[in-house]
């Protein structure tokens, strides 16, 4: 049986870069809704404009069209061993959306990153992405913000629209209205795991490693 693990925490809190290195080190699929997201937006098509209208003004996008994404995402081939879903579900419905799309027998692990709204602010205000590869930089507090070049290929580094403070404020206003209730939601469950995200994104890897492993042996137990 596949088990999935969910990473949850609000924008900036790591959950895209713990993700990333998650599930290249398990040999599973990263699955990003925002990327998901960016590249519909990059399409120039209806829904992508859509999307983009969202994005800028901070507000989530709709159940249906995130859970669309991920019910397709989920029904192919690279997934039938465990993904990591990295930005759903946002909402209770979206969790109970997944728990039908995993009723099969899959078992889910949720992690959960933690960090204050002042760091949450601090970081994603100083994030920048590559225009060329997409690659995310974190400028340092006393870095000169004219850095134009991306370490990887050169590409030009831009803040996204939605990393300017105003809008952060907003998606983070959201996340407490929409996302937050996850945890209720989530929190009696043997395989949540909540995680310190302030740590230093080694210490946090480290221990979103040691999470996963215990909450797999309760699902082993389990079955």
């Amino acid at each position: 049986m596949a088990c999935h693990i969910v990473m949850l925490g609000p924008p900036g809190a790591g959950k895209g870069t713990q993700a990333k290195q998650l599930a290249a080190a398990r040999g599973i699929p990263h699955v990003s809704t925002g990327d998901m997201l960016r590249e519909a937006v990059q399409s120039g098509t209806p829904l992508g404009k859509r999307v983009q209208a969202v994005l800028d003004s901070g507000r989530l996008v709709s159940d249906e069209i995130v859970a669309d994404l991920v019910r397709e995402r989920l029904a192919r081939a690279d997934a039938a061993a465990g993904v990591v879903l990295d930005g759903f579900p946002r909402t209770v419905a979206q969790a109970q959306t997944l728990d039908a799309l995993v009723a099969n027998g899959d078992a889910l692990v949720v992690v959960d990153l933690a960090v204050s709204a002042a760091d949450l602010i601090r970081r994603l205000s100083r994030r920048r992405v590559c225009q060329a590869c997409g690659t995310i930089v974190a400028l340092n507090d006393d870095d000169d913000d004219g850095r134009q070049a991306c370490v990887e290929c050169g590409g030009a580094l831009v803040q996204r629209s939605d990393d300017r403070e105003e809008v952060v404020r907003e998606r983070l206003a959201v996340y407490e209205r929409s996302t937050a209730p996850l945890v209720g939601y989530y929190r009696e469950r043997p395989t949540y795991r909540p995680i310190d995200g302030a740590q230093a994104p080694g210490a946090v890897a480290g221990a979103v490693a040691g999470a996963i492993d215990e909450a797999a042996a309760v699902i082993g137990q389990e079955r």
